[in-house]
């Protein structure tokens, strides 16, 4: 679909080529699809290739970083944070325009410091058409954040994507694994000083903590169901081929996810530079990734995080969390899984021995490659 394919502005005007107020020149969003060569006169592309030079001095361009399922909750209010800092382009990954455009507006985010991409994780061809987007914008590509999430506890049948594959790890896992092995050539030749692939993670998979223990508990087993194609029919829809749990779909994808990163980094850390990283960023008890639970717990669960976990986190706070990953210089060792204390000060959390698993994130690695078409 050319929808899929379209990547938009945050603002359709002409390119201004002022300067801000930090002497750099300020660019146009890009436009995707057939437009795109209709403005490339005006593109002018080498400003966001090289340093600016101001007075004499090497003044670093805005970094460009993507985040997928930044319409909303942790995504959003990340981008919200480097947007804000003036030192970012945003690239929101979203499957809604509209969602993603009002959300951008509603946060405040300024026209021009972020560009809208219609990106649906569900769908590999989706996943495809934003990669060759993108590439046609000229944009070069610093970070990665695989944010996005579909969380369903309640379902007690599977749905499935346009893949055919059980929904949570298709969308959670397999849809970010396709995107991030896809862009990492664009990471590799971006001259950015620091570049970064984040994808987030989550407690509910780690076993060793308390969260990861409330049934029902994470867990791969001899990955079966994965190797099977988790398609309810010749497979089971779970990854460890057992009984379909909504609640378990989701964490299983998180060990995934965690395992996926822990595989970027042994295979591609040395060879590139890229630091790969997971992160848990607290307890964001009012995110609308809970808009699919029962309503008592939607009520109760912020208010249990608040008073007695005292794990609570905003979403403003997660952002400001998450954006440290893309762009603290502190944050910049590889192959780790961040988390914060209760000052908000970044530490290396230790991940369970499952989500650690070396063996196990080769196989689900090779798994995925054949799931998501790179390899036969």
């Amino acid at each position: 679909m050319a929808l899929q394919a379209s990547i938009l502005p945050s603002a359709l005007s002409h390119r201004k080529e002022g300067k801000g107020s930090n002497g750099v020149l300020k660019e146009s969003a890009f436009l995707g699809g057939s437009v795109l060569g209709h403005h490339m006169a005006g593109i002018q592309l080498p400003v966001l290739r090289c340093q600016a030079s101001l007075q004499g001095k090497k003044v670093l361009r805005q970094g460009v970083v993507v985040i997928t399922g930044a319409s909303s909750g942790l995504g959003l209010a990340t981008a919200k944070s480097l947007a804000e800092s003036g030192k970012w382009h945003v690239v929101m990954a979203c499957r809604d325009f509209l969602k993603a455009e009002k959300a951008a507006k509603a946060a405040g985010m300024a026209k021009g410091s972020y560009t809208i991409a219609h990106l649906d994780l569900a769908s590999l061809d989706s996943v495809r058409q934003f990669v060759d987007a993108f590439r046609r914008s000229g944009r070069p590509l610093d970070v990665l954040v695989c944010n996005a999430a579909i969380y369903r506890p309640t379902a007690r049948k599977p749905t499935y994507t346009a893949d055919g594959y059980e929904m949570s790890v298709g969308v959670n896992h397999l849809g970010h694994f396709l995107l991030a092995n896809l862009l990492l050539d664009d990471m590799k030749q971006s001259d950015y000083p620091s570049r970064r692939l984040i994808i987030v993670g989550s407690i509910t998979g780690n076993t060793n903590t308390l969260a990861g223990n409330v049934p029902p508990k994470a867990g791969l087993g001899d990955l079966r169901g994965l190797a099977g194609g988790l398609d309810g029919r010749s497979s089971s829809a779970m990854i460890d081929g057992g009984e379909f749990d909504g609640a378990k779909a989701y964490k299983d994808s998180k060990i995934c996810n965690m395992l996926t990163m822990q595989e970027f980094h042994r295979r591609f850390h040395e060879e590139t530079g890229i630091a790969f990283a997971s992160l848990y960023p607290g307890c964001i008890a009012t995110t609308g990734l809970f808009r699919e639970h029962v309503p008592l717990f939607r009520l109760l669960f912020p208010p249990f995080q608040k008073f007695i976990t005292k794990g609570f986190v905003s979403e403003e706070e997660s952002g400001k969390r998450l954006a440290q990953v893309v762009s603290d210089p502190s944050l910049t060792k590889s192959g780790v899984y961040w988390s914060w204390n209760k000052d908000s000060a970044s530490f290396e959390n230790q991940l369970s021995e499952e989500a650690s698993d070396a063996a196990k994130a080769k196989k689900v690695w090779e798994i995925s490659e054949k799931l998501v078409g790179l390899t036969d």
